[in-house]
């Protein structure tokens, strides 16, 4: 079956955009629990965009490892050319999820905000992603408007849960 779709740019199928958002909300929901742990730790802005970055670089990494053991597992060699294209186009976003919550320091960093409420910011920035993502899902579902509220709260619950986890744990 062809799962182009007249409203995905050419030569994108639907199941990597698909597979690379799954990896971008999977970033977000990650980057939410790494910054509120911050914002209740004794670090700076330095400690905290290094653990953002590397965040960020071991969740690309793992993800690309599994790739391609499972691609290597399954297909009897390593994933090259378009297949290893597509593994890091699907991937990419797991690093880019670093670039909001490391602007975000960078300007607690030059005194523009205070440290905590710039990682509180970020988090903050990923639950509204969330919420976004679930409303999209919703209306390209056909649920209409209020299906797509709901889902969107679904999804943000998500990420609230996830900051709440960290609170109540005290990191």
């Amino acid at each position: 079956m062809d799962d182009r779709r007249a409203d995905l740019p050419p030569g994108t199928g639907a199941g990597v955009l698909a597979d690379r958002l799954k990896e971008r909300i999977y970033a977000t929901i990650t980057m939410i629990a790494v910054v509120v742990g911050l914002s209740f730790g004794e670090v700076g802005a330095l400690g905290a965009v290094a653990t953002v970055l590397t965040t960020a670089l071991g969740l690309w990494l793992a993800a690309f490892v599994a790739d391609q053991q499972a691609h290597r597992t399954v297909h009897r060699h390593l994933a090259t050319g378009h297949e290893l294209r597509r593994m890091l186009y699907v991937s990419s976003p797991l690093l880019s999820c670093a670039a909001g919550p490391a602007v975000l320091i960078a300007l607690a960093a030059l005194d523009v905000l205070s440290l905590h409420a710039a990682l509180l910011t970020a988090a903050g920035v990923g639950i509204v992603s969330l919420f976004l993502w679930g409303c999209l899902g919703g209306l390209r579902m056909g649920g209409g408007a209020l299906a797509a509220v709901v889902a969107g709260l679904a999804d943000a619950a998500i990420g609230v849960a996830v900051a709440l986890v960290k609170v109540a744990a005290g990191h």
